[in-house]
């Protein structure tokens, strides 16, 4: 159940830093904030806002409250696979997922271009891109990236199968949001609006700054939604071809770095969620731990002091700097024991280890009020970015 920090901040987490509870603070003071700001369990510092916030605003926007992985998030697909079909090994698939689904910093796929063509012609930003951009939202397209985005083959409490998949709009939704990001900057310095956080500048709606923003950020939201889906099914076809057989039967796919225009009560609001997803009532969403824990699918109960919203994942207790300092390869190896994963490249995944992160089950214990859990997630296969 949530805590009442004052008038204008809720707050669902009981594990959370200080300093993330002064950073939203800082946010639900904005003029623009209409109600309060909605803390999430798996809540932490950002940019700007904080990770794990839902912020209702009136008439006006903050590019980096939105982030700068526009429309990052999740797809799930269930298949008709048991765990008893799978073979005693699943390296070999790990080795077949690297192929099909590029990741990393910079990381591209050739492979897809024909589907990155067609989709970049029938969708277009508001801003021009490039010809450099272009090209690099086509080659990233169908691509996983690096950080805590990921591939993993899961199990559920009924023994049935999952492949889950996090990932957002790649290089391209960051040189957009950052670009408006810093419009949004020197908008608010030559209107002189005193902000006590620069990066919680905004754009006022019915301006072309406003506009533009709006345009590029739903182009970002769709790409990443795209890309997900094209990296689903790649990954589809690897593992049918793995196994010999299978099935997908149930796919869902949601954002968590988002704003958009939604209706609470009488007010028409930009409701957006950093680090957070909808959870209106019977919404599906799905909401990850670390890797090497668990991950749940979930509905929404529709919880109106949350602006209808839930955790998006485990959330970072630790940064990611903090966590080379703390934890070791040996430690990972440990917390990893038992699962199939890129145990080679521990050296460059030492910052994801699962210690780094809050204790997921805390987390959906904190939030019992605004999502049911239909499926418990145990990963058997976990494929990172590096």
């Amino acid at each position: 159940m949530p805590t009442t920090i004052n008038d204008k901040l809720i707050s669902w987490a009981t594990d959370i830093d200080p300093g993330a509870i002064r950073q939203a603070e800082t946010t639900a003071r904005l003029p623009i904030v209409a109600g309060h700001v909605a803390l999430m369990p798996d809540a932490h510092v950002g940019l700007g806002a904080t990770v794990g916030s839902v912020i209702p605003t009136s008439g006006a926007v903050i590019p980096a409250a939105v982030g700068v992985d526009i429309g990052c998030g999740m797809v799930a697909a269930e298949l008709d696979v048991s765990e008893d079909q799978l073979p005693d090994s699943l390296e070999p698939l790990l080795g077949r997922i690297e192929k099909a689904i590029p990741a990393g910093v910079g990381r591209g796929h050739d492979e897809v271009g024909r589907a990155a063509d067609r989709w970049l012609a029938a969708h277009r930003p508001a801003t021009t891109l490039a010809n450099k951009q272009s090209a690099k939202a086509a080659k990233q397209f169908g691509t996983l990236g690096s950080g805590n985005h990921f591939f993993e083959l899961c199990i559920d409490e009924r023994a049935r199968v999952w492949v889950v998949l996090h990932s957002g709009s790649r290089g391209i939704g960051n040189q957009l949001a950052q670009m408006h990001i810093a419009a949004a900057k020197r908008l608010a310095k030559d209107l002189e609006l005193r902000l006590e956080d620069p990066d919680l500048a905004y754009f006022v709606e019915d301006t072309p700054e406003f506009e533009a923003y709006i345009g590029d950020m739903l182009w970002a939201q769709e790409y990443a939604r795209a890309n997900r889906d094209q990296m689903m099914d790649n990954a589809m076809g690897e593992v049918f071809g793995f196994l010999g057989f299978g099935r997908e039967t149930r796919r869902i796919n949601c954002h968590h770095n988002f704003t958009q225009r939604e209706t609470h009560g009488d007010r028409s609001l930009w409701i957006t969620r950093k680090g957070a997803i909808k959870a209106d009532t019977g919404d599906l969403g799905v909401i990850p731990g670390s890797m090497g824990t668990r991950s749940y699918i979930v509905a929404g109960k529709g919880s109106s002091a949350s602006w209808t919203s839930c955790s998006h994942g485990a959330g970072r207790r630790h940064s990611r700097s903090r966590a080379k300092k703390l934890f070791t390869t040996d430690d990972l190896a440990r917390q990893m024991a038992g699962k199939v994963w890129l145990a080679h490249r521990a050296d460059a995944l030492v910052d994801e280890i699962p210690s780094a992160y809050k204790d997921i089950d805390q987390v959906m214990g904190d939030q019992t009020d605004l999502v049911d859990v239909l499926h418990e997630l145990r990963q058997v296969l976990n494929y990172k970015g590096t």
